[in-house]
C-alpha cells in the first residue's frame, strides 16, 4: 500500500519538482495533547501546473531522484 498525503505547495523553484508541506496531528505519548507536526516532501510535478499555495494530493512512488520519492496526483480546490 502506498502512502497518500494532502499538503500545501510552498516552493516551485526546481524543474519538475514541488516542495509540499504536509501537516499532521499526533497525540503526545504521555500527556495525550494533540500536537501539530509538519514535514516537507519533494514531489514530482510531471505535467501538473501548480502555483505556490495550492493544496495538492501526493503519493509515494519509487525514487525519482536522490530526494524525490513522491508524485503529485492532483490539485485540490
Amino acid at each position: 500500500m502506498r502512502k497518500i498525503f494532502e499538503g500545501k505547495v510552498i516552493s516551485l523553484k526546481m524543474q519538475n519538482t514541488a516542495v509540499v508541506e504536509v501537516l499532521r496531528s499526533v497525540p503526545h505519548p504521555m500527556y495525550k495533547k494533540v500536537l501539530k507536526r509538519t514535514k516537507k516532501h519533494q514531489a514530482d510535478t510531471a505535467g501538473v501546473s501548480l502555483s505556490v499555495g495550492d493544496k495538492v494530493k501526493i503519493a509515494e512512488v519509487r525514487p525519482v531522484s536522490k530526494e524525490k520519492h513522491f508524485k503529485v496526483l492532483e490539485k485540490i480546490k
